[in-house]
């Protein structure tokens, strides 16, 4: 698991970036943190390993799922739900659907 940001090798000038590139990239590889360039001093853009950045997205996706089944949970509690019967008749009758 990548550590915390080290300032000063995972803070660069976006000049530095492009005229060391290649050691970013390989610095990148080696310990997984990102790359925060700056541009007169301002955080701009962060150059991320791209299987680090997979996990991120994965990590994102799941508590997306954690999210829906917390809000599901909720529903129930609260008794915001219905049957399939329910469900299924009121789509009938929304859509016009014979039995």
């Amino acid at each position: 698991m990548a550590s915390s940001i080290d300032i000063t090798k995972d803070i660069q000038s976006l000049t530095t970036f492009r005229r060391q590139s290649a050691a970013v990239l390989k610095q990148l590889k080696k310990t997984k943190r990102p790359v925060f360039l700056t541009v007169k001093g301002r955080a701009t853009a962060v150059v991320q390993d791209a299987t680090a950045y997979q996990r991120l997205l994965d990590c994102a996706a799941e508590g997306n799922v954690m999210e829906a089944i917390r809000q599901s949970d909720e529903d129930v509690a609260i008794g915001r739900v219905m049957s399939a019967k329910e469900a299924f008749d009121s789509i009938r009758k929304k859509y016009g659907i014979p039995r």
